[in-house]
């Protein structure tokens, strides 16, 4: 992830000051796995992957350090992984993606 946010920083020139500041702070935390800007550039989102135990910790820290060097709040949000795209039962129904029947198209 450091070297995504460095090329996407260096090489193609879309990163911000205000993004490589988060970055920065983001890295150096405890639990943190790896942080980089996200999105289309010029300011934004940072993704960071952070252990569970330390997510809480991880905001209120970011969050702190944020604001003292650029006298701005970030908004936070912690996350959790799934698996991934799936079908969701809604009150019975299918989700509308399998409503179509391309979930079980086979041969004819």
């Amino acid at each position: 992830m450091a070297d995504s946010h460095s090329s996407l920083q260096i090489d193609y020139e879309v990163s911000c000051s205000e993004l490589n500041i988060m970055v920065e702070i983001s890295s150096r935390q405890r639990g943190v796995y790896g942080a980089r800007m996200t999105g289309g550039g010029f300011g934004g989102c940072t993704i960071n992957l952070v252990d569970a135990a330390e997510a809480m910790e991880f905001q209120s820290r970011v969050a702190a350090e944020y604001e003292s060097q650029t006298d701005r709040r970030p908004d936070i949000y912690i996350f959790a992984a799934s698996q991934g795209v799936e079908a969701v039962d809604l009150d019975g129904r299918l989700a509308a993606g399998r409503k179509s029947g391309r979930e079980t198209r086979g041969n004819t």
